[in-house]
């Protein structure tokens, strides 16, 4: 009697994509977009990537002074679009105050009366963060390569999702009250800066004692020390049987931190094929010729 075939991780751009579709349930997806926001609560609303995990930590950080009893972040900000996935209350308390949430909905689709923050970063360095965060878990390692990610899951203007629609829908909003646009860069070159307009924004007194810890464990060399707590171990228990996918994998979030790693692991084709499509897709229309010139307005 042979016994179930053995789950195998995706080995091509095509089987990975049709296993992502699976990530998450229509009724936890369906929950998310009735989700009733409160003035106060504050949605971490970035494009994957984009510093999500770092905001996380330092939102809980500020709110808790420093509470760390949690097995993964998810459990006390948890991913709006997930929270029924993993039998997380969205509507309830949470350790802290503000309510915090992840999400990577568009802006069309965020539940609206609350606050928003959403970080902005270079387009090659957030492919190549996409690719590692992949390699392993959701495809079989070294079977895709990170030119494949860019050119199937970050080139392609047909998904509704893809990061030029998520900059052209949060661009427009910088000067309202009730979003806080930040730039990847100058929270690593100034992550002093970053905690505190943070603080102000979510309505957290922010002294000096409390400033040093939330810098301390917001901090990357901090958060790979905990590495197992920003990992989405929560998240693949709950929904890899569902996508098909083999137990365990490596999807640590926290490696680098850096910038500029886009252009080192990138080919050189690739990184002008992103160069040009920010041209056709935020240059003509905003007035920003590169990524650099965004961020510059930073400054």
């Amino acid at each position: 009697m042979s016994g179930a075939v053995p789950l195998k991780r995706p080995a091509s751009i095509p089987e990975m994509l049709e296993r992502v579709g699976n990530l998450m349930s229509e009724a936890s997806v369906g929950q998310a977009l009735a989700f009733q926001a409160k003035p106060s609560d504050v949605f971490i609303a970035t494009y994957p990537k984009c510093g999500t995990t770092w905001l996380q930590q330092m939102i809980h950080t500020l709110r808790t002074r420093g509470d760390m009893n949690f097995r993964e972040i998810t459990e006390v900000v948890p991913w709006l679009e997930l929270g029924l996935d993993m039998g997380i209350d969205v509507h309830g308390p949470q350790r802290g105050e503000p309510r915090a949430y992840k999400t990577h909905l568009p802006w069309g689709m965020l539940p609206k009366g609350g606050r928003y923050i959403t970080v902005f970063r270079n387009p090659k360095d957030v492919v190549v963060s996409q690719f590692h965060f992949w390699n392993g878990w959701f495809f079989e390692a070294g079977a895709v390569s990170v030119d494949d990610i860019a050119e199937h899951m970050f080139l392609d203007m047909h998904s509704p999702l893809n990061y030029w629609s998520h900059f052209a829908d949060f661009w427009p909003l910088r000067g309202r009250d009730d979003v806080l646009l930040l730039c990847f860069e100058k929270m690593t070159d100034d992550p002093e800066r970053a905690v505190r307009s943070v603080a102000d924004f979510i309505g957290c007194p922010l002294d000096e004692a409390l400033l040093t810890l939330t810098l301390r464990q917001s901090s990357v060399s901090f958060m790979r020390e905990h590495v197992t707590q920003f990992d989405d171990h929560l998240f693949r228990e709950a929904r890899d049987a569902a996508c098909g996918i083999p137990p365990g994998g490596d999807s640590a979030k926290v490696r680098k931190g850096g910038v500029g790693e886009g252009a080192g692991e990138l080919s050189d084709q690739t990184c002008r094929r992103i160069d040009a499509v920010w041209r056709e897709q935020i240059g003509l229309r905003f007035g920003l010729p590169s990524y650099e010139a965004l961020v510059e307005t930073f400054s």
